[in-house]
């Protein structure tokens, strides 16, 4: 049986078994008015610990919520408990995916400097009932963006005018990746340099690092000394053959200069980038498919995606 990174033992290789659940009250507002409140809400988590960030991130994704304005949680305690949505020991029933994207809502600063997303109704459910018949409603959402919102992949066209864009990269690129997880905890240093990748076998593989640094999502301190890959680290990455490379960090260059080497060197070689990954330690190291799609636009080289582990 392979040991799991939490301890726990798996039946197979790839499948994590993990029995830790979360208590805690929160409260939560919108955007438009209105909001709700819960205590001694419990949610499996597959892990030993969850930040409150991610915390958040799960409850928006669970309730299916949108224009969430502020989620505050609180009395937040880790307990033993079996998952109430925990499959057999045979595996049927799990999905098997991990979700490593973070969830885009109205008003989410991404980048400092770069505008927020506005979300809102293009049509209410509301103004359709005019339109349909009786109980009969839609609604239409409008999105005013960037591109670079959320989790994103970059791709040549978003550093070279010659590069190809979202349209021309193959699916082959995004999606079904064989991939490896290299792990450098931010609070040891935040220049992963080419000794953090040496040892592993990269070649046509998505790279994904695993910094930690996604617990101050959506915080101040997200924006400023991030962990970052160096220029020379990259060019390793590209001479190891390196199909996609992506980070839980808010850039895979160092942003305290204007010069962006990893950018320059990775999409040059045709190697995609993936930025503001999230939940990466409830992955394995290595033993998974990890898929990142984004929709098919011409003239773009950057949109979010919505980017996932299959283990």
């Amino acid at each position: 049986m392979k040991k799991s990174e939490n301890g726990k033992r798996s039946k197979a290789k790839g499948v994590l078994t993990m029995e830790k659940r979360v208590k805690f009250n929160f409260e939560l507002s919108f955007t438009n008015g209105g909001g709700l409140q819960g205590r001694d809400f419990r949610l499996d988590i597959p892990g030993e610990d969850i930040s409150d960030q991610e915390l958040a991130d799960h409850l928006i994704r669970d309730m299916r919520l949108l224009l969430v304005k502020e989620v505050s949680i609180s009395n937040k305690e880790i307990i033993t408990e079996r998952h109430k949505r925990q499959a057999s020991e045979s595996g049927r029933g799990s999905t098997g995916f991990a979700d490593l994207s973070h969830t885009i809502y109205d008003g989410l600063i991404t980048y400092k400097g770069l505008p927020a997303p506005i979300i809102c109704d293009y049509l209410s459910r509301e103004a359709s009932r005019e339109r349909y018949a009786p109980g009969t409603e839609f609604q239409i959402g409008k999105i005013e963006m960037i591109a670079n919102t959320g989790t994103y992949v970059d791709c040549p066209f978003h550093r070279y005018k010659d590069g190809r864009d979202l349209s021309e990269v193959g699916l082959d690129r995004f999606a079904d990746l064989e991939a490896v997880v290299i792990r450098v905890d931010y609070r040891q240093r935040l220049a992963l340099d080419v000794e953090s990748f040496t040892g592993r076998n990269l070649a046509d593989k998505a790279v994904l690092v695993h910094t930690g640094w996604d617990e101050y999502w959506a915080t101040d301190r997200y924006y400023e000394n991030h962990p970052f890959i160096t220029e020379e680290a990259a060019q390793f990455l590209k001479k190891s053959g390196a199909r996609l490379v992506g980070i839980n960090s808010m850039n895979i260059d160092d942003t305290h200069g204007n010069s962006r080497p990893v950018h320059s060197i990775l999409l040059a070689s045709e190697i995609l980038i993936v930025e503001h990954l999230c939940n990466l330690r409830h992955v394995p190291e290595d033993g998974f498919r990890f898929s990142c799609i984004p929709p098919k636009f011409k003239g773009v080289g950057t949109f979010p995606v919505r980017a996932f582990a299959h283990l």
